[in-house]
């Protein structure tokens, strides 16, 4: 029985389908991210979340959803969890009462702070050798599929 090549080899390298290799450096993306953000207490969810919100404060919970990729059920998950640990805040909107806004409170930006400078550590793993205009025309590259797919 045949094993198959490592990762950036054979159709697991240049050679592969375009979607795969995407997938692919999304699953050694999310896994070292996982293990930088362990130390700290968080998962990627929980950070992409708080990023979001400081990004765009006063999002919905269904808002958060769309905006972070995940279901509005893990996003509920995560809500209440980053409440429970006073990292984000909840308001009612002020013409819709029933639907709340969450914002980050000054103890979630410290903890979002700290993330990222984790996550700082990846970013440079993932551009070191690439000039500023080859990181330019991959985020367009990466920022066009999400938008045209």
């Amino acid at each position: 029985m045949s094993r198959p090549p490592p990762p950036g080899e054979g159709k697991r390298g240049e050679q592969g389908y375009l979607a795969y290799l995407l997938r692919q450096a999304q699953g050694a993306t999310r896994l070292a991210m996982e293990r930088a953000l362990a130390e700290l207490g968080v998962t990627p969810p929980q950070f992409v979340v708080l990023t979001m919100l400081r990004a765009y404060p006063g999002l919905s919970g269904a808002d958060l959803a769309r905006v972070a990729m995940l279901t509005p059920q893990t996003v509920g998950v995560i809500v209440r969890n980053l409440e429970r640990d006073s990292a984000i805040q909840k308001t009612p909107h002020p013409v819709h009462g029933r639907v709340l806004q969450w914002t980050v409170t000054r103890r979630g930006a410290a903890l979002l702070d700290k993330c990222r400078r984790h996550a700082q550590m990846i970013e440079r793993r993932l551009t070191a050798g690439l000039s500023a205009e080859a990181q330019t025309t991959i985020r367009r590259w990466l920022a066009r599929i999400a938008a045209d797919l």
